[in-house]
């Protein structure tokens, strides 16, 4: 414990210090500075001038402090604010049309919508149908009840044996049954053309089954390449088609130069004139001149041989040798003679002849079982249009059939027609 004695001998001392600062900070003659002088001071300038007070060494450039203003939409209306009237007006319209045009479109939209769905139910398509409805406004023509042109297009249409690729039509003066965009029950059709598409992509699809392919060859003309199995051979067949109209509503071929060709040996043509029938080729025919084996058995047949007319002693020295019969079966009349041979009722009588020229009896017996109008009715193009469903629906035509590169494009017009109740 402390002792008072020091306590106040440091008391005293520091008395003694305190005194002498004094005395040296302030001069002889002033008084004393009193800091409460200061504080009052203040109390005679408030402290927002202090705040504001300009700094004298401010440049002409700077600003006093302000707060931002974040709402930048504040300036462009009072941009908008500041226009003519006018100016407001222009704008106000072209917003308006803006809403009126997608309003417009919209109901287009719906309507062909609409369209599409009730053909698809009215023609049993598997697909909708691609509808356009053509002019603007659309509002307009459907408040007048009346559609100035629509464009149908119809793909996969089922047409007998075939599909039509694509049917395509411009319809012009359409009158609407219903009171609005969403209550369409039908329409009468003024006008109508078009085109239908059958496409050879679609014809070797559909009866190529034989590995027949279809090519287009002039204007009016199909031609018929490929394969036809007949008895476990593979035949190369070939035909042509000739184009013509079946009344108004449909087309057919007439199917010509049909032949089945056996290798190099044979040919066959489907019919009972002269020149149809099974032939040996100019090239089979040509091997008998030097193959003795094959002219021998040939010459050996009598009926064979009267029917080729071929004198008796003739044949007898052929028989006899062989550069009388290289003479004989290489002259151009025994050639000529033995190509237009119909060899389908020496098929039966002597299958072992034909057996030697390299013929299988089994592919003649199947050659014969199938007639011209069997082989025809393979190779055929026929078709007519689906009749459309519904009371009164006026006229429909085919016209002007031409063969095209890709297809067979039949026109198409139409009268009258109406769709829905």
């Amino acid at each position: 414990m402390r002792s008072p004695h020091r306590i106040a001998t440091f008391t005293s001392e520091s008395a003694e210090l305190s005194d002498v600062r004094t005395e040296e900070s302030v001069p002889s003659g002033t008084v004393p500075h009193n800091p409460y002088d200061e504080l009052g001071a203040l109390a005679d300038h408030p402290l927002d001038e202090f705040l504001h007070e300009e700094d004298p060494e401010a440049g002409p450039d700077d600003q006093p402090w302000a707060r931002p203003n974040h709402r930048r939409g504040s300036r462009r209306r009072n941009r908008f604010a500041g226009l003519p009237l006018a100016t407001k007006a222009v704008v106000g319209i072209l917003v308006l049309a803006a809403f009126v045009t997608l309003a417009d479109r919209w109901a287009l939209l719906y309507a062909e919508h609409r369209a599409a769905d009730r053909l698809k139910d009215q023609l049993h398509l598997t697909a909708a149908p691609e509808v356009d409805i053509e002019g603007f406004p659309f509002l307009t023509q459907l408040a007048d009840r009346r559609l100035d042109e629509v464009k149908v297009t119809v793909p996969d249409v089922a047409a007998s044996r075939v599909s039509l690729a694509k049917v395509s039509a411009t319809i012009r003066d359409v009158r609407i049954d219903g009171d609005g965009p969403t209550d369409v029950r039908g329409a009468r059709i003024g006008g109508m053309t078009g085109e239908v598409l059958l496409t050879f992509d679609d014809l070797n699809r559909e009866l190529g089954a034989s590995q027949v392919t279809f090519s287009g060859q002039g204007r009016d003309r199909v031609l018929a390449r490929g394969t036809l199995p007949v008895a476990g051979h593979d035949l190369k067949v070939r035909a042509d088609a000739t184009i013509r109209r079946i009344g108004d509503t449909g087309i057919a071929t007439d199917i010509g130069g049909m032949r089945l060709d056996i290798g190099d040996l044979a040919t066959y043509r489907p019919g009972t004139r002269p020149s149809e029938g099974l032939h040996l080729s100019r090239r089979s025919v040509a091997r008998l001149a030097t193959e003795t084996a094959k002219a021998k058995a040939l010459l050996s047949v009598p009926s064979l041989v009267h029917r080729l007319g071929v004198p008796d002693s003739a044949v007898r020295a052929a028989l006899r040798s062989d550069r009388r019969l290289s003479e004989l079966t290489g002259s151009p009349r025994f050639v000529h003679q033995l190509m237009s041979l119909n060899l389908v009722d020496l098929a039966l009588a002597h299958p072992a002849l034909l057996k030697k020229f390299g013929l299988d009896p089994a592919l003649l017996q199947g050659l014969t079982r199938l007639t011209r109008p069997e082989l025809a009715d393979r190779l055929s193009l026929a078709f007519r249009l689906p009749k459309l469903p519904g009371a009164g629906m006026g006229d429909v035509r085919l016209s002007d059939v031409r063969v095209e590169k890709d297809g067979i494009r039949v026109g198409l017009t139409g009268e009258g027609l109406g769709f829905g109740r």
